[in-house]
């Protein structure tokens, strides 16, 4: 499973701030957070032979190429999005740049299937997240959790449950923070899924449905989520821990209740 968040990109930082840097560089930049990754790289292409913008211009390249290989699945772009992350020199780029080639790295890391080292990448993407917007800042939450997730799934029980018990905690940080914190109340109820303790997933779960209508952008995609998480992994997996001759009783039991739950808290 993935929130919905996860599909869509981290916005490359633009405005008064970058008003000075290169025409072609702005444009790429300005192509990439509309979605046009096609323009973005043709036009940060050319801005990687300017002077001062060679940098920056090829981590945009490598956001775009990464963006389109998730769209297409053209390898190529992979290929070339990890050639131009090699080429720059982080030192030479703004704070807010910096982030993005962290979160560049992350990225090629993950869609190369190496989740755990991904992981890395996107915790250290967030130590300096107070740079970025807040939409950008929760989706980069979603990246590090699901890095986290897919790793832990093709680990030994006690990793997987260690990895769990560091999303929880970093969870449950965001929504002492931001309760209505779409990612946070998701991957709480997750991490304590993988942890091994369903009640304590059950109740996180019921508490991200109620606290869902905290912010209406979120919250028709995280009861979405929940819904899916309750329904197609807790109720079944709580059903199991019951004697065999209890499970059907006790699944339409728990059915009932989530959807009780659910009327009451339209």
């Amino acid at each position: 499973m993935r929130i919905a968040a996860l599909v869509c990109a981290i916005g490359l930082v633009a405005g008064a701030a970058r008003a000075s840097e290169a025409p072609a560089l702005a444009k790429a930049r300005a192509l990439y957070n509309a979605g046009d990754y096609d323009g973005a790289i043709v036009s940060a292409s050319m801005a990687r032979s300017q002077a001062g913008a060679a940098d920056a211009a090829a981590l945009v390249e490598a956001r775009a190429r990464l963006e389109r290989y998730r769209r297409n699945g053209d390898v190529a772009d992979l290929d070339a999005a990890r050639a131009a992350l090699g080429t720059l020199q982080s030192s030479t780029l703004q704070p807010r740049d910096q982030v993005d080639f962290l979160v560049g790295l992350g990225q090629s890391l993950y869609l190369s299937d190496l989740f755990g080292a991904a992981a890395e990448l996107f915790d250290a993407a967030f130590e300096r997240s107070a740079l970025l917007a807040s939409r950008d800042r929760l989706m980069l939450l979603d990246w590090w959790a699901t890095s986290m997730d897919r790793d832990a799934q093709s680990s030994p029980p006690d990793r997987r449950a260690r990895l769990a018990t560091q999303i929880a905690a970093r969870m449950q940080e965001e929504l002492r923070r931001d309760p209505a914190s779409a990612p946070a109340n998701y991957w709480l109820a997750v991490a304590a899924r993988g942890a091994g303790d369903l009640e304590a997933a059950w109740d996180d779960a019921v508490a991200a449905w109620v606290r869902a209508t905290l912010d209406p952008i979120t919250a028709q995609a995280l009861r979405a989520d929940i819904d899916h998480l309750v329904t197609e992994a807790l109720i079944p997996e709580r059903a199991r821990t019951h004697p065999a001759r209890e499970q059907a009783d006790t699944t339409d039991a728990m059915r009932a209740q989530w959807e009780s739950i659910k009327a009451q808290w339209k």
